[in-house]
C-alpha cells in the first residue's frame, strides 16, 4: 500500500508540473510596458545518432509560442509586437537577436540589442491572418549560438473593418397579382469578409429598408416576402425594394451594405372586358358588298397579353342574319361587316347586340362575375340609285321555226327597285345578235322576230336583253336569254346515201337485193318514223316490189324468175318516202338497178352489157386483132374530117334544117334553180317528138334503120333522171345509127323568166326568125344581139 500511495504521488506531482508549464508558455503575452519573462529550460542530452555521445538534457533558456496583434493600428508610433529574451543575456550587449520568417525585416522590426519587436505597417487581417517567424540569440564575440533557433506565431487580430456585401448590386423578381400575404418573392444574400470566429463582426442582419409596407424581409435569411393581400397590376405594376444587411448583430457601431430588389407584379385575368359606351351607330350604302367593313368597337380590359384577348360575337338583335363581326387579333377589336346584300326598299335600320368575351378566363375569379360585356349596334342603311332588276335571272324562250316576221315570242319584266320607280327601257346587246335576228319593244320588253328562223341551222339563240333607266341611262343591267327554235316538219325524208343497187341475171322471185334507209333533218318529238312505197304509176311493178320492214328501212325484192342484159341492163325503180310527222312530207327517190352476171352464190361478175355483142367463141387475140380494127377506123375518121374541114369552111348555120352540133357557150345569168323557162324542154318530154325527129343533112347514112318505140314515161318524171334515161336507152339501142348524137344541155331548173335560148326546135320553124328583141335585154346580151341580131350576123 505504500508503494502504491508512493506512485501516486509522484503521478500526481508530475501532472501539476506539466500543466504550470504548459499554462505558463500559452499565456506569455506581450505588452508595451511589460517584458516576458525569462524562462529556463532544462537541457537535455543524449546518444547523438552520428557520433554515438551521451545526450544530456539541459534546461531551456526561452520558449515562444505566439504573439497576438491587432489589424489596422493607426496610431503615432510603430506598434509594439513583443520582446525576446534569454536568460544568458547578462545585459553587457554580447548578445545578438535575430529575426526571420514572414515580414521579417519589412513588416517587423527587432532591436538585435534588446530583442524588442516592432511592427512596420499597417497589417490588415482578410490579407493575412498569421505570421510564422524564428528567432534566434548569437554571441557577438564568438557567433555561437547561445539558445536554439525558436519558432513563434504572430496572429492578427481582427477588428470590424468590412461591411456586409450583397451577392448581386440589383435583384428582378417577379410575382403574379394579387397574391396572398407571405407569398415568397426571392431571396438576398450577403457577406461580411470579418472574422465570423471572432466576436459579432461577420454577423449579418436584414432589414428593408424601402417597399413597406408591401413587402418585408426575413432578417437572418434575407428572404423577401409579400406584406399586403390583393395587390393589382392595374394599380401599380413596378415596386423597387431597399434591403439593407448589418454586421455586429445589427447593433449600433455595425457596418452595413444595401441593394436593389426591383419586383414586378405579373398578370392574372382578374378583370372582364368593358364597352366604353353602350350603343355605338354605323351606317353602310344599300350596294355594299358582303364582306365590306363598317366600323370598329372595342371593350377595354386592364389585363394584358392573352389575359386581355377578346373574342366578339352578334348574340341577338334584328340583323344578325344581315351582318357579322369578327376579332382583330392585333388590335384585339371588333370588325362589324356585311354578310348579305342590304335593300334600302326593304329595311332602313338593323338593330345588333353585341358580345365581348375573354377567351382565357380564370376559374379563381369567376366569383368576381362573368367577363363578358355587351353594347348595341345600330346600322343605318343609306338609299343609292340602283339599275334596273329583272324579275328572273335568266328566260328561255321557246318559238316555232314558221313564226312569222313581227310575231311576238315572249317578254321580259324589269323595274327599278327605288322608291322613284324610275321608266325603263329595253335593248337588244347587237353583239349578241349580229344578223338581227330580233327585235324588242323599248316600252314594254316584248321580244318580236325580224327575219325567218331555220332550225336546221341554228336550233339555239342566246342573246342579252340590256334595260335602263330613261333618266339616268347608265343605270343598267342586263339578262340572257336563251330561244329555242322548235321543229316543224317542213323537210321531206330521202335516201340516207346513193344505193348502187344490182340484180343477178339468174336471180329467182322473191330475192331481196337491196335494204334502203332514210334520212331526216327535222327531229320529231317521238323520233322518225318513216313509210316506203312505189310511187302509184309502179304500185304494181312486174320486175321489183317494196316491203316495209317496220324500223325505218325497206328492202327491195324481186318479182320474177331470171333477167336479161340484153333486153334490158338498168332499171329505174322510184320509192316514195313519207314522215310520220304533221303535214306530212314525203319525197321520191329512183333506185338504179343494173342486171349483172352473177356466180352461182350471187356475187357479181359483170355489169357490161356491150359483152354480149361479141361472139362467144372469140379468144383473146381475136378481140385484140378486134380493138385494133376498131381504133385503125376511128383514126381514118379524124383524118377525114380533118382534111374536110380544111377544103370547105361552111358558115355557122346554112339553113334552118341544118342542125349541126355547133354550141354556143354563154353565160347565162338567169333565175338558177327556179328558173323554169331556161329553155324549152318540150321536145324532151314529147316521145313522138323525138320519134319524128329528121335526119341529120350533113351526113347521109347508108342504111336507114327505124327507131325503136320505147316504153311510155309518166308524167311527173324529174327532167334530169329523164335525160339520163334518154341517154341510157340511146346507148344501149342496137338499132340506133352509129352517126346519131344527142348534145347535153345543162339543167337550168324550173320557173326561169328567160325565154329558151335552145336551138331544139329550129327545124320545125318555119322562116327567119327575128332576133331584134335581144337588144332590149340589156347589156349582159350586147354580143348575141350584134351576132343575130344585124344583116351582116352570118358573115360576122
Amino acid at each position: 500500500k505504500l508503494l502504491q500511495l508512493t506512485e501516486i504521488l509522484t503521478y500526481s506531482f508530475l501532472t501539476v508540473l506539466l500543466w504550470s508549464c504548459m499554462f505558463h508558455a500559452i499565456h506569455m503575452m506581450p505588452s508595451q510596458k511589460r517584458t516576458n519573462k525569462h524562462l529556463r529550460s532544462e537541457r537535455i542530452t543524449g546518444l547523438s545518432e552520428n557520433d554515438g555521445k551521451t545526450l544530456h538534457r539541459t534546461k531551456r533558456g526561452w520558449m515562444w509560442n505566439q504573439f497576438f496583434l491587432l489589424e489596422e493600428y493607426t496610431g503615432p508610433d510603430t506598434q509594439y509586437v513583443g520582446k525576446l529574451h534569454t536568460d544568458q543575456d547578462k545585459g553587457d550587449g554580447n548578445l545578438k537577436y535575430i529575426l526571420t520568417g514572414d515580414g521579417a525585416g519589412s513588416l517587423f522590426i527587432i532591436d538585435e540589442n534588446t530583442g524588442d519587436i516592432h511592427a512596420a505597417k499597417k497589417l490588415d487581417r482578410e490579407e493575412k491572418s498569421l505570421y510564422v517567424l524564428r528567432a534566434k540569440a548569437i554571441d557577438r564575440k564568438t557567433g555561437r549560438q547561445v539558445e536554439p533557433e525558436s519558432e513563434f506565431i504572430i496572429k492578427i487580430h481582427d477588428i470590424n473593418d468590412n461591411e456586409p456585401k450583397f451577392t448581386k448590386d440589383m435583384y428582378t423578381a417577379s410575382i403574379p397579382e394579387m397574391s396572398g400575404v407571405g407569398t415568397s418573392v426571392i431571396q438576398v444574400t450577403a457577406t461580411d469578409a470579418d472574422d465570423a470566429n471572432y466576436g459579432n463582426s461577420a454577423k449579418v442582419v436584414y432589414s428593408i429598408l424601402q417597399g413597406q409596407p408591401y413587402f418585408s424581409v426575413d432578417p437572418e435569411t434575407g428572404l423577401i416576402k409579400t406584406a399586403l393581400p390583393d395587390m393589382s397590376r392595374e394599380n401599380r405594376e413596378q415596386y423597387q425594394v431597399v434591403i439593407q444587411a448589418k454586421d455586429m448583430g445589427g447593433q449600433m457601431g455595425g457596418l452595413s451594405g444595401t441593394t436593389t430588389v426591383n419586383i414586378t407584379l405579373t398578370d392574372v385575368n382578374d378583370n372582364p372586358p368593358r364597352f366604353p359606351q353602350s350603343t355605338y351607330q354605323f351606317s353602310s350604302p344599300e350596294s355594299a358588298p358582303p364582306g365590306t367593313p363598317l366600323g370598329r368597337i372595342k371593350a377595354n380590359d386592364p389585363d394584358v397579353g392573352e389575359n386581355a384577348e377578346i373574342e366578339y360575337s352578334i348574340s341577338n338583335g334584328d340583323g344578325s342574319d344581315m351582318f357579322d363581326i369578327v376579332t382583330d387579333k392585333d388590335t384585339q377589336e371588333g370588325i362589324i361587316t356585311v354578310k348579305k346584300h342590304l335593300d334600302f326598299e326593304n329595311k332602313m335600320l338593323y338593330t345588333l347586340r353585341v358580345e365581348a368575351t375573354n377567351t382565357h378566363p380564370d376559374p379563381r375569379f369567376l366569383q368576381l362575375g362573368p367577363f363578358k360585356d355587351t353594347a348595341f349596334v345600330k346600322i343605318s342603311v343609306e338609299d343609292i340609285d340602283e339599275p334596273p332588276v329583272f324579275s328572273r335571272p335568266w328566260y328561255l324562250i321557246e318559238v316555232d321555226e314558221d313564226a312569222k316576221e313581227g310575231s311576238i315570242i315572249g317578254q321580259v319584266v324589269a323595274q327599278d327597285p327605288d322608291i322613284t320607280k324610275n321608266a325603263i327601257k329595253y335593248s337588244v346587246d347587237r353583239h349578241t345578235d349580229l344578223d338581227r335576228i330580233f327585235n324588242i319593244y323599248s316600252g314594254n320588253g316584248s321580244l318580236f322576230i325580224s327575219k325567218p328562223l331555220d332550225r336546221e341551222e341554228t336550233p339555239w339563240h342566246n342573246i342579252t336583253v340590256i334595260a335602263s333607266e330613261i333618266n339616268n341611262p347608265k343605270q343598267s343591267s342586263q339578262i340572257p336569254v336563251f330561244i329555242r327554235i322548235l321543229d316543224i316538219n317542213d323537210h321531206a325524208p330521202e335516201f340516207a346515201k346513193y344505193y348502187e343497187t344490182f340484180v343477178c341475171e339468174n336471180a329467182k322471185a322473191g330475192q331481196l337485193i337491196q335494204t334502203v334507209s332514210a334520212v331526216d333533218k327535222d327531229e320529231p318529238p317521238r323520233g322518225h318514223r318513216f313509210f316506203f312505197e312505189l310511187v302509184p304509176e309502179f304500185a304494181v311493178h312486174p320486175n321489183f316490189s317494196i316491203v316495209d320492214n317496220k324500223d325505218n328501212t325497206a328492202g327491195i325484192m324481186t318479182r320474177r324468175n331470171g333477167y336479161s342484159r340484153s333486153k334490158m341492163s338498168t332499171y329505174l325503180l322510184p320509192v316514195i318516202i313519207f314522215d310520220n310527222d304533221y303535214p306530212i312530207q314525203s319525197s321520191t327517190g329512183t333506185l338504179t338497178i343494173r342486171v349483172c352476171a352473177c356466180d352461182s352464190r350471187g356475187n357479181m361478175q359483170s355489169c357490161n352489157a356491150e359483152a354480149l355483142l361479141l361472139p362467144a367463141g372469140l379468144s383473146t387475140g381475136a378481140l385484140v386483132a378486134i380493138l385494133l380494127c376498131i381504133i385503125i377506123l376511128l383514126v381514118l375518121v379524124v383524118l377525114f374530117t380533118a382534111l374536110k374541114r380544111q377544103r370547105k369552111k361552111e358558115p355557122l348555120i346554112i339553113s334552118k334544117d341544118d342542125v349541126r352540133d355547133n354550141i354556143v357557150t354563154y353565160n347565162d345569168e338567169g333565175g338558177g334553180e327556179e328558173d323554169t323557162q331556161a329553155f324549152d324542154i318540150g321536145t324532151l318530154r314529147n316521145p313522138e317528138a323525138r320519134e319524128e325527129s329528121k335526119m341529120r343533112r350533113d351526113v347521109i347514112p347508108e342504111t336507114i334503120f327505124q327507131i325503136r318505140r320505147t316504153a311510155p314515161l309518166w308524167e311527173n318524171i324529174d327532167v334530169q333522171d329523164f335525160i339520163h334515161r334518154r341517154l341510157k336507152e340511146n346507148d344501149l339501142d342496137p338499132a340506133a345509127p352509129p352517126y346519131d348524137s344527142l348534145a347535153t344541155y345543162a339543167y337550168e331548173g324550173n320557173d326561169s323568166i328567160a325565154n329558151s335560148l335552145s336551138s331544139l326546135e329550129s327545124l320545125t320553124t318555119e322562116g327567119n326568125q327575128d332576133y331584134d328583141y335581144l337588144s332590149d335585154w340589156g347589156p349582159r346580151f350586147k354580143k348575141l344581139a350584134d351576132m343575130y341580131g344585124g344583116e351582116d350576123s352570118d358573115r360576122d
